[in-house]
């Protein structure tokens, strides 16, 4: 009896602590369904050819479709060009730089460079957007002497930066010893064992790293508005300011006559970053280390 007794209270505490979870995994649910919802609701009609095709409106063209009942011409194609311009540019820069500097603070763990590298990671990791724009303007923007989409590559490569590294590093660290044992045993020198056999051993996660990194800083606006600036028309020169869809937002935000392509930007942006999430997930799932 009184084990039957202590075996109910148990299910009990366990059926009771399921439905705690449950209820607070929906309450935590709820504002991130309320607002893709209200994106998608109002954002799905505007995602057209023409939307993703075409650059952004002026004022005095959107004040004119506004009063005369029509949908605000044009679209965020200078801020897409921008957006892709400046997240390859940094990437180029950041993921070889990231995968070695993860190699070194997996390899050389305990030496006092790799522990001044993974405090600086640490930091940059924990620093606030907006600060690594004011960084970036005083030494890229300041020197050239203007906003460049180049500065707003650099900005993006210092935020995508630690989090490449730790992917790197972390994944590094479980590979097997073993496996590096067995390169150096067959007569390969220690950096081509580490390029041919423990990288590609280590490229799902690695990459799956990357893809997180991008979609981290994809959706930044501080940062870019110190040194991209923004640009109505569609620009391929790095030297010159550009647009962004994260700075279209706000711009649109601030625009009582541009208000209405909030929406679509933004379901764009969205869209985006689930794209490349899911993309990460499926890789993560396929190169499991």
């Amino acid at each position: 009896m009184v084990q039957d007794k202590n075996l109910q209270v148990r299910i009990f505490k366990n059926r009771l602590l399921y439905i705690v979870v449950c209820v607070f995994s929906g309450l935590t649910a709820i504002p991130l369904l309320a607002i893709l919802g209200e994106v998608l609701i109002k954002g799905w009609k505007q995602l057209t050819w023409t939307f993703l095709t075409e650059p952004t409106p002026n004022a005095f063209k959107a004040m004119m479709a506004m009063s005369a009942g029509e949908p605000v011409p044009g679209g965020i194609a200078n801020g897409i060009i921008g957006t892709f311009l400046m997240l390859v540019v940094a990437a180029v820069i950041a993921i070889p730089v990231g995968i070695f500097c993860g190699i070194c603070l997996s390899e050389y763990k305990g030496k006092w460079f790799a522990t001044v590298v993974s405090y600086i990671t640490d930091l940059l990791q924990g620093t606030p957007s907006i600060i690594i724009g004011i960084i970036v303007y005083i030494w890229v923007v300041v020197p050239m002497k203007g906003y460049s989409a180049f500065a707003g590559s650099v900005a993006l490569f210092i935020m995508m930066l630690p989090l490449i590294i730790r992917s790197t590093e972390e994944t590094m660290n479980i590979l097997p010893e073993t496996l590096k044992e067995a390169g150096l045993a067959l007569g390969g020198s220690y950096w081509r064992v580490m390029l041919q056999v423990m990288l590609p051993s280590a490229f799902g996660s690695i990459f799956t790293g990357i893809l997180l990194a991008i979609s981290r800083v994809i959706g930044e606006t501080a940062p870019l508005m110190f040194t991209a600036l923004g640009g109505a028309a569609i620009s391929w020169n790095i030297s010159r300011p550009m647009a962004a869809v994260p700075l279209m937002i706000w711009e649109f935000f601030n625009d009582p006559n541009l208000q209405s392509l909030i929406w679509g930007a933004s379901l764009f942006l969205l869209t985006f970053v689930l794209c490349l999430n899911l993309l990460a997930k499926r890789i993560q799932k396929k190169w499991k280390v």
